[in-house]
């Protein structure tokens, strides 16, 4: 795929959480088991980790470099993917030392990914389709656009950025987890041009950071400033965070095969 202006595109995995709702854990819980792959021409089934998937579906999409964002003493995550050989792509990981937030973690790549197209997703999260990336970046190609969400049907909106959009796609509103609303749809991933990183690292330098900063609250802002911010629907779409005991009891019931039924 030809990207807009042939610029190069960045995945950023934000990684700088604490867990605290599954702790405590042996490991960072973007290598928590679920589910089974087989690697090279090895057939034998060996534990794929949950990240794993967010980063086939970015190098689906041609995405060939990413950076973890870790908070110190998440080393077993470098570890782990070493270098991206695995999975065909070239990874790098840096440090967050600032506990506000998703936009604090995301700026600390800025010096790498000023001049980049970002492709953002959570790496303790699965979705579907698998191709999702490929449609954000047709979306962004066509439609010349600062920000294009990826947008996933829930009720569980009290946990969700929930997205307000019209018919041609232009957002409108990002509401951060509201107690009640209409809305139908949450974001999950995005992609973004170097005008928006422009945005965000100005943005969280001049916020005085007396609270958690969530990421959707920073994409309003660039709605707010004038900015283009447009979504992808899924309808059929599918989500999950394994980052809540129910739904990594979900995530490992549904990708687990059943021994009854195994080859």
């Amino acid at each position: 795929m030809d990207y807009p202006e042939q610029l190069d595109v960045i995945g950023l995995l934000p990684a700088g959480g604490q867990a605290t709702r599954l702790s405590p854990l042996p490991l960072s819980k973007e290598l928590y088991p679920i589910g089974f792959q087989a690697i090279g021409e090895d057939t034998r089934l060996k534990p794929k980790v949950v990240s794993h998937y967010l980063l086939e579906k970015m190098r689906l999409a041609g995405i060939k470099k990413a950076f973890f964002i870790l908070r110190p003493g998440k080393w077993d995550i470098p570890a782990y993917f070493g270098d991206g050989a695995m999975l065909n792509m070239h990874l790098g990981y840096l440090t967050v030392h600032v506990p506000h937030g998703v936009p604090y973690t995301l700026n600390q790549a800025y010096p790498f990914v000023q001049r980049s197209i970002v492709a953002l997703g959570f790496p303790d999260i699965l979705f579907q389709p698998e191709d999702a990336y490929t449609h954000l970046l047709a979306h962004q190609a066509t439609h010349q656009v600062d920000v294009v969400l990826g947008l996933f049907p829930t009720e569980h909106y009290r946990k969700a950025g929930m997205v307000k959009f019209d018919a041609t796609g232009r957002v409108h509103q990002i509401i951060e987890k509201p107690l009640e609303t209409n809305l139908k749809y949450m974001w999950a991933i995005a992609l973004w041009t170097p005008t928006f990183t422009q945005f965000l690292h100005e943005y969280v330098q001049s916020f005085a950071p007396d609270r958690e900063l969530p990421i959707g609250d920073v994409i309003q802002a660039g709605i707010e400033a004038g900015l283009r911010v447009e979504a992808e629907v899924f309808p059929e779409g599918s989500f999950l965070d394994v980052g809540t005991p129910d739904d990594l009891a979900r995530a490992i019931r549904d990708l687990t095969p059943d021994p009854d039924h195994s080859t």
